[in-house]
């Protein structure tokens, strides 16, 4: 399968765990690596250009840091800017579907913190769900989550081997050696369009 990583750090030079993780991708045969940023200092994204290199790809992946329980502003003007009504969704919007989509983040906080009883009272599949809901209007296979949490205080051994993780995550998919039917974000249903695309 065929991979595209879109990653999104306004600063990414100065952080340790996004770049760990883009190169951990860039070593996997298969993946394509875009640094949203660098590409767009001016968030003026070229949508035919963006949805050319999306129709390329068979899986998604948005790399970006945890932040305010989202993503950093420019992911959220490339969801608005290349998901265009009539092309990724709505009557006609086919474009996506039977593709799948990742989110491959880095939290601030421990995995403490994302449960009912803990500092941010939901779980991070939970505070994802305005992605899990593109991907469904999109008619996408949306997936767990990898989420690398306290991605400031980790030791370099410890971030090591969640790039490792992430490397080897990618690897399986690319290989085709990961069922993503089964390794579908929590209580996730697929929609009908995903259904009808892969049959």
């Amino acid at each position: 399968m065929r991979i595209l990583i879109l990653a999104a750090h306004p600063k990414s030079s100065q952080s340790i765990a996004q770049r760990a993780l883009t190169a951990a991708a860039q070593a996997v045969h298969g993946v394509t690596c875009r640094d949203l940023y660098a590409i767009y200092p001016d968030f003026n994204v070229d949508a035919a250009a963006e949805q050319a290199i999306l129709q390329a790809h068979d899986v998604i992946v948005l790399q970006h840091p945890f932040y305010w329980y989202s993503s950093p502003a420019l992911v959220k003007e490339w969801l608005d800017i290349v998901l265009e009504s009539g092309w990724a969704y709505g009557p006609g919007g086919n474009k996506m579907h039977g593709k799948s989509l990742l989110s491959a983040i880095s939290t601030g906080g421990a995995e403490s913190f994302y449960h009912a009883k803990g500092r941010n009272r939901f779980t991070v599949e939970e505070l994802l769900a305005p992605f899990n809901q593109t991907a469904y209007l999109c008619g996408m296979a949306y997936l767990k989550p990898f989420v690398l949490y306290e991605g400031r205080k980790k030791k370099a051994a410890d971030l090591a081997h969640e790039a490792q993780r992430f490397g080897q995550l990618l690897h399986d998919i690319a290989q085709d050696r990961l069922d993503l039917r089964q390794h579908l974000a929590t209580g996730y249903v697929l929609p009908d369009s995903f259904k009808r695309r892969q049959a």
